[in-house]
């Protein structure tokens, strides 16, 4: 059980990852706002040919990116867990790991939106836009920090520590 000192610490622990998650979707929202604002200015079409193999190898890597984030952050996380330290208190590193596991998660999310924009620029229509961007945002909800997950590290660091 979480006393009043653990939960402030959580909350401190778990701002940044917070503030970063909330820069990337502000990231995708702006895609959003110039492809719709600006439109056929920023469009440099392809030959539709082009743009379909182009708009399918795109699909395949983000259909890849989803099983593949879930993959990585999953072996990030049990390394948290297990990887020695010595230097520093255990929510220090704690912190600093699962900081690392977030930024790491939710970067390879986003790419799947910056794959709509590049569709878009390259004279998709705006449906790959919102197809791509939408998903990306499902990812960083599905990959979003979460006090579970850091508690964990930080039980398994401090029983480390203890051994």
């Amino acid at each position: 059980m979480l006393d009043h000192t653990d939960s402030e610490q959580t909350k401190s622990a778990l701002l940044l990852p917070w503030i970063i998650q909330g820069l990337m979707l502000a990231t995708l929202a702006s895609l959003l706002i110039v492809c719709l604002s600006l439109g056929g200015e920023i469009q440099e079409p392809l030959p539709e040919s082009q743009r379909e193999l182009i708009r399918t190898v795109l699909y395949i890597i983000a259909i890849i990116t989803f099983p593949m984030t879930n993959l990585l952050r999953h072996i990030q996380l049990r390394l948290n867990q297990t990887m020695p330290f010595s230097d520093k208190t255990v929510e220090q590193v704690a912190t600093k790991r699962y900081l690392t596991t977030v930024v790491v998660s939710l970067s390879m999310i986003e790419s799947v939106g910056i794959f709509g924009f590049v569709m878009f620029v390259l004279g998709d229509n705006v449906n790959t836009l919102y197809i791509m961007v939408g998903l990306s945002a499902l990812g960083m909800f599905l990959y979003r920090p979460k006090a579970q997950e850091y508690h964990q590290i930080v039980e398994s660091l401090a029983t480390k520590a203890h051994e």
